[in-house]
């Protein structure tokens, strides 16, 4: 089963599964949002759009996820908004040109997609100089054995999520971005807030 089927089976329910445990996860790192008045923001793989209520009112965002039906839900919270925009994509094939977005936030995205490091490049890519990217997701550290996870990632990476990633080298292959911040959020740092920066002249 494609992640694109599976996650048009759990649209209905994903909110139920997912909401309670990172409402506040998800609000904490979007206060990272604040004086981006005027900035264009992208949020790869928005899913039913459980980041929409904490992003602050001032810059334009776009959204964008690979599943209609995840999208569908998404779109009954921007009733009241005509700062967001949604539309299907994929976050390994981004459809924008280079340099397009102040800043990007990947909630929950990169231990998702097939390929981890490609959709950290094309986020580099469509990234303006100096902008930043808010990640909140889970990975292993390096060296980290965590044979559980390993081994449940066999099972759940075809339909859900993945939960052997490790962060550190998908970050080495992106010669422009810097981290700037790295802290545990959940499960004893499993989850974590990343915040990388993209460098100015270079290309």
């Amino acid at each position: 089963m494609s992640l694109k089927h599976s996650y048009t089976f759990l649209a209905p329910i994903y909110d139920y599964l997912v909401e309670p445990a990172f409402a506040d996860l998800r609000r904490k790192n979007l206060s990272h949002l604040k004086h981006a008045e005027n900035k264009d923001i992208l949020l790869t793989g928005i899913g039913t759009g459980l980041d929409i209520p904490w992003l602050p009112q001032g810059p334009r965002y776009t959204g964008i996820d690979l599943t209609p039906a995840m999208l569908a839900r998404a779109r009954k919270q921007t009733a009241d908004r005509n700062d967001i925009e949604l539309e299907v994509g994929d976050a390994m094939q981004l459809p924008f040109d280079n340099e397009r977005f102040d800043a990007i936030i990947m909630h929950l995205i990169l231990a998702v997609v097939p390929d981890s490091l490609r959709a950290l490049q094309e986020a580099q890519r469509v990234l303006r100089p100096g902008g930043r990217i808010l990640i909140l997701d889970k990975f292993l550290r390096p060296g980290q054995w965590a044979l559980s996870r390993r081994l449940l990632s066999i099972f759940l990476r075809h339909i859900a999520t993945r939960t052997d990633v490790v962060f550190e080298p998908l970050l080495a292959q992106c010669p422009q971005l810097t981290l700037i911040r790295d802290e545990p959020a959940l499960a004893k740092g499993w989850f974590r807030y990343i915040e990388l920066h993209k460098e100015t002249g270079r290309r």
